[in-house]
């Protein structure tokens, strides 16, 4: 048996861990009275006999009714749950700093309760005037159905919950809540934050009332989920933000999705009100430019991102050295990636670059992590050295190896497909990659080797 100090408020009864001069649940001010409370350890209550709730049940005599899903209008956010949030699940959202994940969540709220739903916004971040600042900011009209409640104690929020009957709950964030129960372990603690989430399971899974929830975790210094990997574990659906605070775009990923496809992506734009959801990134990526304007420099690929391809423009600019060592700068792939392309093109196409530096990037930050991308980068840096713009309508999707041989890539297809709607005219493969040599209007032209490319392309 131990002893413990609780707050409980004379009016209504709501509990608190501290003494606080205003009830969040009744609006009145100095009812808290501090109240010694009995807690039974946990060795003891591990001690009491199990007694289960409710028994087994049939497999196949299991309703699915409570997994509709809560679509919302953010397509980018329904595209990276699997379709919309599951009514009795739970999603974590995390970010390094400014990322956007409070943001991101606060108009999911707001939209979810245009549906005729209810929402609890639960912050132990910010003050309530603080969440009303942003949502001034980012929302055209607050609806009446978003409740929200500033508090680190979750036992409060779990009850103001089932007080005003919400079908999402959002938690920003986990890290900053406790429990009375495992008091006085600090908010934050692996106990406390294990303990926390799991109660937030219990709510979202109910049979009475399943809730939605979503939980917004901070990130540690190596950009990872902080606490405990069990955490992850608990969760339906681990949503991951990325993009740097002074950076327009913002990606998220899911790194773990039961109802979706796990590594699937969307794409933001971070504006002056809020995250605007880019629902076709193949315009926001690529420049636009007039049909007779062209650049050296510049050459145009298609990338998947999750399930879906999204063409991508990638730029170079190759310049002079006046160092015995060029400088290497690749913003969009590794440093190693690149010196390995610029070595290929010395030795198999005879482009010497051993007193140039070369810089490669791509439109909107976007990364080249798959190796589709590499004639398009190869392709891009031969435009900058000999000063020729490449045709706007041309696109180039293959590997490279050591040898100089084009590669065929996954989802050839999709891929010249998504060329094709978004009206470009040639695409150049590798050799016996695709079956047939026409896909809607777009011309393919086979290739087997990078220097034929070159000599087609810049006619040398």
């Amino acid at each position: 048996m131990k002893e413990k100090t609780v707050y409980i408020c004379s009016n209504c009864g709501n509990k608190s861990a501290k003494w606080m001069g205003f009830c969040s649940r009744c609006n009145e001010y100095n009812t808290f009275e501090e109240k010694k409370e009995i807690s039974t350890s946990k060795k003891s209550q591990q001690s009491q006999p199990y007694v289960s709730l409710k028994g087994a049940t049939r497999l196949k005599n299991v309703e699915t009714g409570n997994s509709d899903r809560i679509i919302t209008s953010v397509n980018e956010f329904n595209r990276v749950v699997g379709g919309g949030l599951v009514k009795d699940s739970v999603t974590i959202i995390s970010s390094p700093p400014g990322g956007g994940k409070s943001t991101l969540a606060l108009a999911i709220s707001n939209d979810v309760a245009n549906q005729g739903l209810k929402v609890l916004y639960a912050s132990g971040e910010e003050s309530e005037s603080q969440i009303k600042n942003r949502a001034d900011r980012i929302l055209e009209q607050i609806n009446n159905d978003v409740w929200i409640v500033s508090d680190t104690c979750l036992d409060n929020v779990i009850n103001e919950a089932r007080d005003t009957g919400a079908n999402l709950v959002v938690i920003d964030s986990i890290q900053t809540f406790q429990l009375n129960e495992f008091l006085p372990s600090r908010a934050g603690n692996p106990t406390q934050t294990m303990e926390c989430a799991g109660e937030l399971v219990r709510l979202a899974k109910s049979g009475e009332q399943p809730v939605a929830v979503i939980i917004i975790g901070q990130m540690n210094k190596n950009d990872e989920l902080a606490g405990l990997r069990a955490l992850e574990h608990l969760a339906d659906t681990v949503l991951l933000m990325d993009g740097e605070n002074e950076d327009e775009l913002r990606s998220i990923m899911a790194t773990k999705n039961r109802f979706g496809s796990t590594g699937e992506m969307g794409f933001f734009s971070m504006t002056e009100s809020g995250l605007v959801s880019i629902d076709n990134p193949s315009e926001f990526f690529v420049t636009q430019r007039d049909e007779n304007e062209q650049v050296s420099g510049s050459a145009i690929t298609v990338i998947r991102e999750g399930s879906r391809p999204v063409i991508a423009e990638v730029e170079s600019l190759v310049s002079r050295s006046f160092t015995p060592y060029p400088t290497r700068i690749g913003e969009a792939l590794r440093k190693e990636q690149l010196n390995t392309l610029i070595s290929i093109l010395e030795q198999r196409c005879g482009i010497n670059l051993y007193d140039k530096n070369v810089v490669i990037k791509s439109m909107g930050g976007l990364k080249l992590r798959e190796q589709a991308s590499n004639l398009a980068v190869l392709m891009c840096i031969a435009s900058s050295v000999f000063d020729k713009p490449i045709s706007a309508s041309n696109a180039f999707i293959a590997d490279v190896g050591l040898t100089g041989e084009l590669k065929k890539v996954p989802s050839q297809e999709v891929r010249i497909k998504e060329l094709d709607r978004m009206g470009f005219k040639q695409v150049f493969v590798a050799k016996d990659s695709a079956k047939i040599t026409k896909l809607g209007k777009i011309k393919v032209v086979e290739c087997k080797y990078l220097a034929q490319v070159i000599a087609m392309v810049f006619d040398r």
